[in-house]
């Protein structure tokens, strides 16, 4: 049994009917994003339970094995080389069981949004696109698709129409725009519905960016309605 991640929970209202989990980057925690939950109170939205989990510790090998949060190890600056298979499927695990504690709490899948911030997002898409039940959407910023070459033979077929919001910085130096823009393309190859978005920023979040997963976030949510 996977033990459940060690999360900050918001709600936005009592009795939430949709829940976001948003997955911190490298080196961070939960806390990183927990700031963000009043810039999503849009009027006339359900109630809302925001889960930002807490990654484990571990040495992270291109950092000369320095121990910090990561939900799997990074061995190559290109960040597909000699890609860590192991630890990224057990954080995937790790995530699902978070995704099934809300639907045991009373909230459909088709009402969660899986979102994440570099590895974050390359976790929210790692883990969304082979989860076995329809997600509301995916919100993938400044990260890329891992384990690529597997995708096509592990994803769901439930998740195969789940919208995809993908944002990057133009000027990120950490994960380069063209690693994202080459993990767009693939999804798009794959049929995926991607929404692609740039911002004038380096690794981080733009308030422009903000706003615009606000309304992707509506539109997500604003279906299923129970």
């Amino acid at each position: 049994m996977t033990l459940l991640l060690p999360h900050i929970q918001i709600e936005s209202a009592p009795n939430p009917s949709a829940a976001i989990i948003w997955l911190h980057g490298l080196g961070a925690d939960g806390h990183d994003f927990a700031g963000l939950v009043p810039e999503f109170r849009w009027l006339g939205n359900p109630g809302i339970r925001f889960i930002f989990p807490h990654a484990p510790a571990m040495p992270i090998t291109i950092n000369g094995g320095y121990v910090m949060p990561a939900w799997y190890d990074i061995r190559g600056t290109d960040l597909v080389s000699r890609q860590d298979d192991l630890g990224i499927r057990a954080s995937e695990r790790a995530i699902c069981s978070l995704i099934e504690r809300e639907v045991a709490r009373g909230i459909p899948a088709n009402r969660i949004v899986l979102a994440g911030f570099s590895q974050g997002c390359a976790m929210a898409l790692h883990t969304g696109l082979r989860y076995p039940q329809s997600l509301a959407g995916i919100v993938a910023l400044s990260g890329y698709l891992p384990l690529a070459d597997n995708l096509a033979g592990e994803r769901s077929i439930a998740n195969a129409n789940t919208p995809i919001f993908m944002a990057h910085g133009n000027q990120d130096p950490v994960v380069i725009p063209a690693r994202g823009a080459a993990s767009r393309d693939l999804l798009a190859s794959l049929g995926y519905a991607v929404q692609w978005h740039t911002y004038p920023m380096p690794h981080s979040v733009h308030p422009h960016e903000i706003a615009d997963i606000a309304v992707f976030l509506a539109q997500v949510l604003s279906h299923h309605i129970p």
